[in-house]
């Protein structure tokens, strides 16, 4: 073979395996990965019909409750400030963050609220252990959410989540007819009850 038709060989080879050559002008960009923004966008959809339907439920199962917050708006709360810059006081705001709940939009504040007056309407002159239990499942607390704690001294704490999109109601209940009751959020590390211990 030829030292001139060797070298159009080999010149046609390196043409036709792309291997060296440089290519001038723009290049298309790759398609864009729309999977990931695709099951994004559907996890989203999917969040948000399960509150509709936790909604439902819990409008379902406290009407009361449900009309009196119609009106209510679904903004969330900013999350509290910073710790001081003291750094004892960052410390102390780290160890403690367990203790902090998530803030509530206005529409679980309010249906907060109104859970908070049933509650102390029925456990209103005191009540023990097994009184607040039944209480509570007399105004249509399932069981399986409510944890009562009878304390030596008379008084009976209780936790629960109302079902159907929440809020946690939490309070104590004296023998002598004192109550204490409030709404809140999630705790940071999950769920009604104030989690054991820090870090």
């Amino acid at each position: 073979m030829n030292r001139p038709l060797l070298l159009a060989a080999a010149t046609a080879l390196l043409v036709l395996t792309g291997c060296g050559t440089v290519q001038t002008g723009t290049r298309a960009a790759p398609a864009p990965d729309t999977s990931r923004s695709a099951q994004a966008e559907q996890a989203r959809k999917d969040a948000a019909e399960r509150y509709r339907q936790a909604l439902a439920e819990h409008d379902r199962r406290y009407p009361l409750v449900a009309q009196s917050c119609a009106t209510a708006t679904d903004a969330t709360p900013s999350a509290a400030g910073s710790p001081a810059l003291d750094p004892e006081a960052a410390k102390h705001a780290e160890n403690n963050f367990f203790k902090q709940t998530l803030p509530l939009s206005d529409t679980a504040k309010c249906r907060g609220e109104a859970h908070v007056a049933r509650i102390t309407a029925a456990l209103a002159g005191g009540r023990n252990g097994a009184q607040t239990q039944q209480a509570l499942e007399n105004l249509g607390y399932p069981v399986d959410t409510i944890k009562v704690t009878a304390y030596d001294n008379g008084p009976a704490g209780f936790v629960l989540e109302v079902p159907g999109a929440g809020p946690c109601i939490e309070g104590t209940a004296y023998q002598g007819g004192r109550l204490e009751v409030e709404a809140h959020g999630y705790y940071q590390d999950g769920g009604c009850a104030m989690p054991k211990g820090g870090h």
